[in-house]
Order: structure tokens, then sequence, then C-alpha cells
């Protein structure tokens, strides 16, 4: 993983210069047999971070996270917050990057490079809605479930301008061309599968800038009506110590733990 990081952050750092560290950043995932462990996140966040300049380091945003985030912020490190799914695991987070901010602020360190992000999968909500939906019997619109990543991340974004977090949102895990479409005009970052990517490129669409339009009311009114949404949509809506417990980070966590098996049985 060292080997093949530091070979792609060097593809990227002419980005990275040109873009004054704002983009052209390689992400890197903490061990997620790690993920119990503040402090042993923080300290692999840390030893990533030092690999090359444009690193940038992916901790889940779960309780454990949570501490880990600000301490690792704190170092110096450019966190990516990762298994992140609803608004008050973005807020939570973001909060978080910001106290590590200003307690270096606080310290006369230097925060002028760093370029933290704050990712709301929103396809693994959508997939994750449904599925409640399908579990529960819903009798509903099923275009609707489309639009529950796109309505979190709105509000999440908004939230973040509101409560002046410096942390950029980043939309992430592509289902459907909203998750992109659906941002464009916010100060925010899009990383679509290089599928997804070649599709839009090749689309001819016009982009319109669409981060401030509302999603429909009817559309709200459906996911306002199924009670996990809810929760993955109101900033208080969780508390951290429920995050683990979210449907989506439950499976998210434990498909990052088979991929590690995976790796471990291939080398």
């Amino acid at each position: 993983v060292r080997e093949l990081s530091l070979e792609a952050a060097k593809l990227l750092e002419p980005i990275f210069e040109r873009e004054n560290g704002r983009n052209g950043r390689l992400s890197m995932q903490t061990d997620p047999r790690l993920a119990r462990s503040a402090k042993a996140l923080a300290d692999q966040a840390e030893e990533f971070h030092k690999l090359a300049p444009n690193i940038i380091v992916k901790i889940p945003a779960t309780a454990v996270g949570v501490e880990a985030i600000e301490e690792a912020t704190y170092r110096g490190v450019s966190v990516n917050v990762t298994v992140s799914f609803s608004v008050p695991q973005a807020v939570t987070t973001g909060e978080a990057i910001e106290r590590g901010l200003k307690r270096r602020e606080a310290e006369g360190k230097d925060v002028s490079t760093m370029g933290p992000v704050v990712t709301l999968m929103v396809g693994r909500l959508d997939d994750w809605i449904k599925e409640v939906a399908k579990r529960d019997k819903l009798f509903l619109d099923p275009g609707h479930l489309e639009w529950a990543g796109v309505a979190a991340f709105k509000r999440a974004y908004a939230e973040f301008q509101k409560r002046g977090l410096r942390a950029r949102m980043l939309s992430a895990a592509f289902r459907n061309v909203m998750h992109w479409s659906e941002f464009v005009g916010g100060d925010v970052v899009v990383s679509p599968p290089f599928a997804w990517q070649q599709l839009i490129n090749n689309s001819g669409y016009k982009m319109v800038e669409r981060m401030d339009v509302p999603v429909r009311d009817d559309i709200m009114e459906t996911l306002l009506g199924i009670p996990e949404f809810v929760r993955a949509y109101e900033p208080e809506g969780m508390t951290p110590e429920e995050f683990t417990q979210f449907g989506a980070t439950r499976k998210t966590l434990r498909g990052f733990l088979e991929s590690d098996n995976d790796l471990d049985r291939l080398v």
C-alpha cells in the first residue's frame, strides 16, 4: 500500500503544486483493523502524512474516529473523513477537524497548506435507505429514494457554511449522475469512479449550478417519512456512539475488513 501510494502521489504532484495544495491529493486508507483505537489511527495517519507532501489520510466517522480525526488534524495531517453517510457524521467530524485546526493555530503552527475533506458516501446512503424501504415493506415512489444521498449532502453542506467549518464536503460512492450534477456550484470535492468520469465528460451535459437548489418538496415528504432517513438527515439525528450501529456504517466497515483480508490472502 505504501509503495503504490508513493507512486500514485508522485503522479499527482504537479496538480498539487499548481493548486497550492487545494487539489492533487492522494487518499490513503488507515488500516480498518485499527478502527477501535484512536491513538493507533492517529499514529498511522501521521505516518502516512509524512510519506509525501500531497497525501490525505482516511479516518472513519465513528466515535473512536472522531477523536482520531481531531488529534491527527492537530498533528498537521490533512484528513479525509470516510465511512460517513449522514449529516450528523459530517457535522461532528467537520467540527473535530475545526478543533484540531484551532489547536494548531493556538500554538502558532501553520494550517495554510492543509486540505481536509469530509466525505459523505451519498450512494451508500441511497443503498441503505432502499434496503430499509424493502425491509419495512414501504409503499412509495421508488424514484424518490434516489435522492436520499443528495438531500443529506446538501443539508450537510449548508450546515458547514452556517457553522463556518473549513473542511470541504466530498461526494463519493456514485450511483447516479445526480451525485455530481446536483452539487455543481458548491465549494466541494466530487470523487467519481473513472467510468462515471468518462460518462460525464462524454455526455455533452451543460453544467448548471444546483448546489443551492433544494430537493423537491414531494421527494422530501417521502424521505422524511422514513425514520432511518431522518436519523441521517437531521444534524442531531445520531450521537457519535450511534454512528457505528447505523446500517450503512456496519455494512461498509464489514466490507473494508473483508477487502483487507483479501489483500492479506493475496500477499
